[in-house]
């Protein structure tokens, strides 16, 4: 499990995406490039990651469910996914 460290670090990450999103776009189509290096780095939406939302977990996590291979087999075992089961031949 990620710690919760890392978790409200890429929480703070997609806060400053959305707050500096506009201000990144006029500099973009500006071509001012000496104002968007000033910006915060972390304002830059190619920092972000994807983190499970369960546990935190940084590496295989499912876009369409948001959650990592381990937690997403856990609760379709459980039956809280509807329409996904184990595969079985």
């Amino acid at each position: 499990m990620a710690t919760k460290a890392w978790v409200n670090k890429q929480k703070r990450r997609e806060e400053l995406v959305q707050r500096f999103a506009e201000v990144r776009r006029k500099l973009k189509k500006e071509r001012n490039f000496a104002a968007l290096a000033n910006l915060p780095r972390d304002s830059s939406p190619t920092r972000s990651h994807n983190r499970c939302q369960l546990t935190g977990r940084s590496r295989g996590v499912l876009r369409k469910f948001k959650v990592s291979r381990i937690m997403l087999r856990e609760l379709a075992l459980a039956g809280k996914i509807p329409g996904l089961k184990k595969a079985s031949w």
